[in-house]
């Protein structure tokens, strides 16, 4: 890549992953280049050098303006952007941390936070502003699945509330470190049992954590399978979800940032439920995001 070519630099630090957009002035990507060096892998005088052996001799002698979103902005990242508050519109002004290297000018964006009840997000808010530059006059609800899926409200291009559930991550766990890893020695799915399951624990949340032990006992005394076992658990965190989640998706219009396996999962729970939600591709989002900040710090009016 020449360096003549470069004009700005998008990057999305995440806990685990790390992703460098070297751009355009035409606000193109030249390439992507990819990490495992995520926050949680480094201090934070690593930041930088990080960055920098990444970007290797594609840095020009000029100042470079670098946008960061996620968790380079953390309390334990390279430094620290104070959250905003909702009801706000994604912060597209952040911080700039001192930089060893003159050829990089660094902002990190904002997370966001909520009082009541507590909750916290970073990276995500890039994510809807990124999907806010395509539909701006949204007003309804976006999931956002993951090992920390979040639901927000969004009206009049603002964040009015949010809420986080740990689904992901509690799948992950029961699944490979509680007494559940004996009965999912094998991947495989099946999406008549998830269905079942999403129903029960829509309407019955209070019995999750019998219903979670159930599923070893079938395992013991019926030989219920790999795959049947990982739907049902599944369907029955998701059920718990969309039970606690109802007042964001009841009456909503609810859009899915991802077309991936769990996407479609939260979109096949929420079908029965009388919601059509859209799933909306979420391979570009962050990007754009990243670009609307981008040029509101080049021209703030």
């Amino acid at each position: 890549m020449p360096t003549d070519a470069l004009s700005w630099i998008a990057v999305d630090w995440g806990t685990s992953r790390l992703r460098v957009w070297p751009m355009d002035a035409d606000d193109r990507p030249l390439e992507l280049i990819e990490s495992d060096k995520g926050m949680s892998r480094l201090t934070p005088d690593a930041f930088e050098p990080t960055l920098l052996d990444l970007l290797g001799n594609r840095l020009p002698d000029t100042t470079v303006p670098v946008m960061i979103c996620g968790m380079a902005g953390a309390r334990q990242g390279w430094a620290e952007a104070p959250y905003a508050a909702v009801p706000c519109e994604p912060p597209v002004r952040g911080i700039r941390p001192p930089v060893q290297d003159a050829r990089l000018s660094v902002q990190i964006l904002p997370g966001v936070q909520q009082d009541r009840p507590a909750d916290v997000m970073r990276g995500e808010e890039t994510q809807i502003a990124g999907f806010l530059v395509q539909e701006p006059r949204f007003d309804g609800v976006l999931c956002l699945p993951g090992t920390h899926t979040k639901w927000a409200h969004i009206s009049a291009r603002e964040i009015v509330s949010f809420r986080t559930f740990m689904t992901g991550e509690l799948f992950a766990l029961l699944s490979s470190q509680s007494v559940l890893r004996h009965t999912m020695t094998e991947d495989g799915w099946d999406a008549e049992v998830f269905a079942s399951a999403v129903s029960d624990s829509l309407s019955r949340p209070a019995g999750l954590a019998a219903s979670l032990f159930t599923l070893r006992a079938d395992a013991l005394l019926h030989g219920t399978g790999s795959a049947a076992s990982r739907a049902r658990l599944s369907g029955l965190l998701i059920g718990a979800e969309l039970a606690a989640a109802r007042p964001y998706w009841l009456g909503q219009e609810v859009v899915i940032l991802g077309e991936d396996a769990l996407a479609t999962a939260y979109a096949t729970a929420l079908e029965p439920q009388g919601v059509q939600p859209r799933l909306l591709p979420a391979g570009d989002i962050t990007l754009a995001g990243l670009t609307a900040a981008y040029h509101q710090m080049k021209d703030p009016t």
